[in-house]
């Protein structure tokens, strides 16, 4: 019989693709928080034995946590044969990890491995690929080369990425990574943002896929995006680069926004708590007037006013100050909120990354 073969979190990473199945041995409360590329949960310990197991360490001592823990562990390994792997070919590579790469995952690699499958067990655990991913993104984004998409809010640009994305082209949507618009209206009503340390596994693992020798399209973000925070590295990488801006006349911006923030429209209540986050930057009155557009239904009114009196001043404050090259930058027309000329525009932006 073969034991488990223990590898370095490098060589897991390089070889992730060779595994059938990666199995994450900690609790599903850990798993949530982060976990490696492709990963599915399969807990020795679920989140309440886990406590309960501490408790008892702490409470009585090792022997008798030990004892407990062991009854556990066996009862959730049998599980997890009889239902997740119940069906997995004896050819398959699992890949096994847990916080340290010490007893959880230890317990659960030597049973498959008994069982007969070719099991690999990560030296170091998640804790190593949590720091291999943090030392990455102080590295990486330098390495590569992006064309920032600016342009005032409203003006189509996560669209317009959607569509570069069809035609080809390397993007990283960091909106739909973050699950967050990117403003105090940017919450999403039916996305739950992913835990800073997922948002950069994500954000880790479409950098380490793209080709060096292509552009990157990337919208011009600030530093957060809802509750999560863009790596340093990309972000000055960000602001390094040159940029291309997509201009949109009102109309437009006011049609496109409407139809994106629909939700707001179906519940004006939810709108008006969140423009109680405005009151501090634009006083009581100004909000308030806001606040009355919306309860009479004057939408493109208020959608206007809001536009010119808190997100344009304060994204070009933003882009003037940490964009230096946008004033040199290419700009393209996005006529009207039409997908048709969603898809002239990223046909624009396109041409430029070729020329």
């Amino acid at each position: 019989m073969k034991d488990a073969e223990i590898i370095s979190v490098t060589q897991a990473i390089e070889r992730l693709s060779e595994f059938d199945l990666i199995l994450d041995a900690r609790s599903p409360g850990e798993f949530a928080d982060d976990h490696l590329p492709g990963a599915v949960n399969a807990p020795v310990l679920d989140d309440a034995q886990r406590a309960q197991v501490g408790t008892l360490y702490k409470q009585v001592g090792a022997f008798e946590a030990k004892r407990l823990g062991a009854a556990l562990v066996s009862r959730n390994i049998a599980h997890t044969l009889e239902t997740l792997l119940a069906q997995t070919a004896r050819e398959a590579r699992l890949l096994i990890y847990c916080w340290r790469g010490g007893n959880r995952s230890g317990s659960l690699a030597t049973v498959l491995a008994r069982v007969g499958w070719r099991t690999s067990l990560i030296e170091g655990g998640y804790r190593a690929f949590r720091r291999h991913v943090v030392s990455e993104l102080e590295t990486l984004p330098g390495k590569l080369r992006y064309l920032v998409v600016a342009g005032r809010t409203g003006s189509g640009k996560s669209l317009i990425l959607e569509r570069l994305a069809l035609l080809g082209a390397q993007v990283l949507d960091l909106e739909k990574i973050a699950r967050h618009r990117g403003s105090v209206l940017g919450h999403l009503p039916d996305a739950r943002q992913p835990s800073q340390k997922h948002f950069e596994s994500q954000v880790w693992q479409q950098l380490r896929a793209f080709d060096p020798s292509k552009p990157i399209l990337i919208e011009s973000e600030s530093r957060k995006i809802g509750q999560c925070q863009v790596p340093g590295g990309l972000i000055m990488a960000m602001r390094a680069s040159p940029c291309v801006r997509i201009d949109a006349s009102d109309e437009a911006r006011s049609a496109l926004l409407l139809s994106e923030y629909q939700h707001f429209v179906n519940d004006p209540e939810r709108l008006r708590q969140r423009l109680e986050a405005l009151i501090s930057h634009h006083g009581q009155t100004r909000v308030e007037s806001w606040m009355q557009k919306v309860g009479d239904g004057a939408w493109e009114e208020f959608v206007l006013e809001l536009l010119h009196e808190h997100y344009d001043p304060a994204y070009d404050r933003s882009m003037n100050r940490n964009f230096p090259q946008l004033a040199q930058s290419p700009i393209v027309e996005l006529e009207a909120a039409s997908g048709e000329a969603l898809d002239r525009a990223a046909q624009g932006v396109l041409s430029i990354t070729r020329s």
